[in-house]
């Protein structure tokens, strides 16, 4: 694997293996790996020719009072994780080489950043986006891969990329879990043993949820409801930001429940903020 820092370097290396007939697999990642990441890297490196990721702790997305200087940064342990999963390039900027100069021209979507997220964190996913656009116009023409637990992220970006006409393929690759439930996240590690112990509720609260819609229940408000009264059953779980029974494609929230649905919800425990989803079916 090779590490590459520049970013004509590593365009320089991914043109000639475009040139040379071969794939791009493309996953990027803000470090701090954990075996949610691996498989995307692994689905870039095994679905593709070429594998490559990145490691840059983007500081647009980060709100003033967020966690940029605690978000961990782990390079050795992280770039000997990207070569085990297949990795061939690991593209590791600095902030100077993404951001040479003061950002003038940010990327933000109307409609699916709005609701959720977007409420709660209002300078999120443009910081997100016009990180991602610099990452595609970097790597070039590509396979690249997004979790599923940031759903609405995986949704602005699927629609940026049409809407930019980006020559990238943006595939969500299914949300990997701890034995208990709970969504691998770098977070994660911030949490205290107490609130790890709880924290498994947040997935159980979903599936509550989703065990309602199944049952037959198809009034949104109804299985909110549901949710929210799982998760007060964790003492430190804090109120939650948002629960949302929305349309998987628009976001939005229906009258009533068909077709394909998802359920999102955002919950803290202590200063640590943990987002998850499920999808369900509703015939």
């Amino acid at each position: 694997m090779l590490i590459i820092h520049t970013i004509s370097e590593l365009r320089t290396a991914l043109d000639a293996e475009r040139a040379a007939g071969k794939s791009i697999g493309f996953a990027p990642t803000m470090g701090a790996l954990h075996h949610g990441h691996e498989s995307l890297m692994v689905a870039a490196s095994t679905m593709c020719e070429v594998g490559v990721a990145s490691i840059f702790v983007n500081p647009l997305q980060f709100a003033p009072d967020e966690d940029l200087d605690s978000y961990p940064r782990m390079l050795d342990e992280d770039a000997a994780k990207a070569e085990a999963a297949g990795i061939d390039y690991l593209f590791v900027p600095s902030v100077r080489e993404m951001y040479p100069e003061e950002n003038w021209t940010t990327v933000s979507l109307r409609v699916v950043t709005e609701p959720w997220e977007g409420d709660s964190r209002p300078t999120h996913f443009a910081g997100v986006a016009t990180v991602v656009s610099k990452l595609f116009n970097i790597v070039g023409p590509c396979t690249a891969f997004f979790g599923q637990k940031d759903f609405q992220q995986l949704a602005m970006l699927r629609r940026m990329t049409t809407d930019l006409n980006f020559p990238v393929d943006v595939k969500g690759m299914p949300t990997v879990r701890e034995e208990d439930g709970l969504a691998m996240s770098s977070r994660n590690l911030r949490l205290t043993p107490e609130h790890r112990a709880q924290a498994p509720t947040v997935q159980k609260a979903l599936q509550a949820g989703v065990s309602a819609i199944n049952s037959g229940e198809r009034d949104p408000a109804a299985v909110e409801a549901v949710v929210r009264a799982v998760l007060a059953t964790a003492p430190a779980a804090d109120k939650p930001d948002y629960i949302a029974v929305v349309d998987a494609a628009s976001l939005r929230t229906p009258k009533v429940l068909e077709g394909e649905i998802r359920l999102l919800t955002a919950v803290k425990f202590g200063d640590v903020r943990l987002i998850d989803n499920v999808g369900v079916t509703v015939d």
